[in-house]
């Protein structure tokens, strides 16, 4: 070979080796992964590089040694699975984290245990200090001693707590049992009325039982101590560490306060919000909503996002106060609570489409959700020169036949909970009729199929902080053990696709964030999760054995199995 072709070769390699130092370097390039980006372009990929907290890259592991740094921090997972990280739909932070510091009953199995946990408690409690618990579940005991209308009665959770109230939340938070001191501080007496969208659940001789329904709990949560400022940012610190390990990147936090905003505002100025949050107003709080309506959404933040306003139409279907259009199949007569006027939703729906807000409204009866239905048509055809308000419809349990098809038609979305219909399935149908049951419980096949973009949640924790456990719910809509064999209603499954994307790029159209994130694409924030399996094909009985094996959050490790 001559010299001066020798020396061309040279300059040729050595200008590429040049090009290549000149390549753009990522903080963080993962590879040897099994990635399902949700992009319609390129729904496979095994590499992805982050940089500044978003995706530079997505692709091969080839290419993606051309991100590779000094600095780079490389992580090689070894062919498991990585998704967009997991959004909870609907899920109340704070009473995630005061759930795990107070009294958890979500796994007693008979009113014996549960006046047992508390006994255990009051040992080490004071004289007068509150004992706080929740997540019993009258119907998922053998039996209940004594019920009136369904549920137990105070007594024997009085005998062995004379010197302390106690107030033991229904898992569904509508309903609340209570003993007798905490009645007496209340001044719950036979004279005292049921408030507005409540009742006090009364023995024959007009006696409280200790059931107090719906509105009525306020009597009784009005005079509890306030949490401190330490107990809050206790329960905060913990909620966060509990959705990490889940898997959970963002979370939409169904009702919150000033006093909370101001909590997460303090977290996010000193970096310690390590989940994104699309933080819905407490619609109950007029001067709160007034406050928000004065200075409108708060969306600058990519970690902090303020622009939604949660009511509520009814109650829960456990406490039977979801509304429905007819009387409960196991309560003759009985309909249902609405808890808060149509007049008022209205006003607030109608004044929030004016000012930027979306509005998710709490709906679980059928009879909720038409009516919440019928406010959000009137309001949207009164300007059809707006965007798309992205309206919700919180639950979305239990539809009219007739209603199902206008939550395509109007654009409105449910945010549903599947792993609500396997906890509560088994024993629905006794409120709702085998009928009902199969025609508009949990339809989400229908729902989909109206063209609606299904969002998903936990409503932790009324369930667990568990996206593994709700995707699995979606797809077999099996009660956790297993059965039935083929699920309840299966012609009503998601497919694992789209109870996937109803986990992660569903819920970030639900928050206005689809552009940002919910999917694996350059540009958009490198929020992943990685699971040890893959969810997507392994055989249903194993779904629930998946474990999170990293959190990551624009693009810094947060958790680590």
């Amino acid at each position: 070979m001559k010299i001066s072709n020798l020396l061309l070769i040279l300059v040729f390699v050595g200008s590429i080796a040049s090009c290549v130092d000149r390549h753009p370097k990522a903080d963080m390039v993962i590879f040897n992964a099994q990635i399902y980006t949700l992009s319609a372009k390129e729904p496979k990929a095994e590499a992805v590089a982050v940089s500044d907290g978003k995706i530079v890259y997505v692709g091969n592991n080839l290419n993606a040694n051309n991100w590779v740094g000094d600095s780079t921090q490389i992580i090689d997972i070894e062919g498991k699975v990585l998704i967009p990280g997991f959004v909870d739909g609907h899920a109340h932070l704070m009473g995630i984290g005061y759930n795990l510091i107070e009294l958890d009953l979500s796994q007693t199995t008979s009113y014996a245990e549960v006046i047992e946990k508390v006994q255990t408690r009051i040992a080490s409690a004071k004289n007068g200090e509150w004992i706080i618990g929740r997540g019993w579940h009258q119907d998922k005991w053998d039996t209940i001693p004594n019920p009136i209308a369904g549920f137990p009665t105070h007594d024997s959770l009085s005998a062995i707590s004379p010197n302390n109230p106690v107030i033991l939340s229904h898992v569904s938070g509508h309903l609340s049992l209570v003993n007798e001191k905490a009645l007496k501080l209340a001044q719950i007496t036979h004279k005292t009325e049921d408030p507005t969208g409540g009742q006090i659940i009364r023995d024959e001789a007009g006696k409280a039982t200790g059931i107090l329904n719906e509105t009525a709990v306020d009597l009784v949560t009005s005079i509890m101590p306030i949490k401190t400022d330490e107990e809050k940012i206790e329960a905060l610190n913990i909620a966060l560490e509990e959705c990490l390990k889940n898997g959970i990147t963002a979370v939409h936090d169904a009702g919150v306060d000033q006093s909370i905003i101001s909590l997460y505002e303090s977290f996010l100025s000193n970096q310690m919000l390590h989940i994104r949050i699309y933080a819905m107003l407490d619609g109950s709080n007029e001067t709160l909503i007034k406050h928000w309506f004065s200075q409108g959404p708060k969306v600058d933040n990519d970690f902090l996002t303020i622009r939604s306003i949660k009511l509520y139409a009814d109650g829960a279907l456990g406490s039977r106060g979801a509304l429905l259009l007819e009387e409960y199949a196991d309560a003759p007569g009985e309909m249902g609570k609405k808890l808060t006027s149509s007049d008022y939703i209205v006003r607030i729906t109608q004044e929030a489409f004016e000012k930027g807000f979306q509005v998710a409204t709490h709906c679980i009866g059928d009879k909720a959700n038409r009516e919440t239905l019928d406010i959000y048509e009137i309001i949207l055809k009164s300007d059809t020169t707006k965007a798309n308000p992205r309206f919700r419809i919180e639950h979305a349990q239990h539809i009219s036949q007739d209603d199902i098809p206008r939550f395509g038609r109007l654009g409105v979305i449910p945010s549903v909970q599947a792993i609500h219909m396997s906890s509560d399935r088994p024993w629905a149908i006794d409120r709702l009729g085998e009928a009902r049951i199969k025609e508009g419980a949990y339809v989400w096949r229908k729902l989909i199929d109206s063209g609606a973009t299904l969002v998903n949640g936990t409503d932790a924790p009324v369930e667990p902080v568990n996206p593994i456990a709700n995707f699995y719910a979606s797809v077999t809509r099996k009660t956790l053990d297993g059965s039935p064999a083929d699920g309840y209603e299966p012609e009503q499954k998601m497919t694992r696709q789209e109870a996937l994307r109803s986990l992660t790029i569903n819920n970030a159209y639900g928050a206005f964030r689809e552009d940002k994130k919910g999917s694996i694409e350059i540009g958009k924030l490198a929020d992943f999760t990685i699971l040890s399996q893959d969810i997507m094909t392994i055989a249903e009985d194993q779904i629930l054995s998946t474990q999170i094996e990293y959190t990551i959050v624009h693009g810094q490790i947060k958790y680590k199995k």
